[in-house]
């Protein structure tokens, strides 16, 4: 085996971490640490880029802000918050990684997350795929009609769209109208037979949010203020977020 190895070569220099703290109630717990290894057992990022939450967080704590800002591991977090879970002492680490990524520069971030971010900022829908209000409403109301004809139990299951004073108003992750229309339905079911009074809406439907994995601020601001916006405009009463 071999063994893994962090040169420190002086006395503590960073910022990186105490600018964290600076944003964290009570500090986000980070100079908490115990190194029990908690997070590292549970995390589905541990050994990757060859780095864990332990080992990052004590990385942070030591100073090492050039290696903690630049290490690929920070996009490879999936954000469960699991570490949070299971530490005994609450260290706020998915807020360490996520401030690591906002130091990238962002033409260097993934490709991927970073376009389907931009994407959302393009639609009022705030799809990453890109789509349209009129094609989400055509694909909810074929799917609907789909199942209402061929399941008589659910012949008065509804999904509405823009319907203005229900209590719940529901977002709905992008992929599935596009790509896996069967996969809204149960929802729609569990929904119908709690009695349920909700609605997508038109606009700002599109749950998930690669702003916000992509550590833009200004960005993940502008999905989340339409979403809001068209709950608000619909007069719903609570935001059901299914991601």
């Amino acid at each position: 085996m071999t063994a893994n190895i962090v040169s420190i070569t002086g006395g503590k220099q960073s910022a990186f971490i105490d600018k964290v703290k600076e944003i964290l109630p009570q500090g986000g717990n980070l100079n908490l640490c115990l190194t029990c290894g908690a997070c590292a057992s549970g995390c589905p990022a541990t050994g990757l880029a060859d780095m864990d939450p332990r080992k990052f967080l004590r990385m942070c704590a030591m100073g090492m802000d050039e290696e903690v800002t630049t290490t690929p591991w920070v996009w490879m977090c999936t954000m469960c918050m699991r570490c949070i879970y299971v530490c005994p002492m609450e260290i706020n680490i998915p807020q360490l990684v996520f401030n690591a990524r906002a130091a990238w520069p962002r033409e260097n971030r993934p490709k991927g997350i970073r376009d389907s971010c931009d994407m959302a900022m393009r639609t009022e829908t705030n799809s990453a795929m890109g789509t349209a209000p009129d094609d989400f409403k055509f694909v909810v109301e074929d799917v609907l009609a789909e199942y209402q004809e061929a399941q008589p139990e659910f012949a008065d299951m509804q999904a509405p769209i823009d319907k203005e004073g229900a209590y719940f108003f529901l977002n709905q992750n992008s992929r599935e109208p596009n790509t896996e229309p069967d996969e809204l339905v149960p929802l729609w079911k569990i929904l119908h037979l709690a009695g349920a009074d909700w609605t997508y809406g038109s606009k700002g439907w599109a749950a998930e949010n690669y702003c916000l994995f992509l550590a833009d601020n200004k960005c993940w601001e502008h999905v989340t203020r339409v979403s809001a916006k068209q709950a608000d405009d619909l007069g719903c009463k609570v935001f059901l977020n299914t991601e």
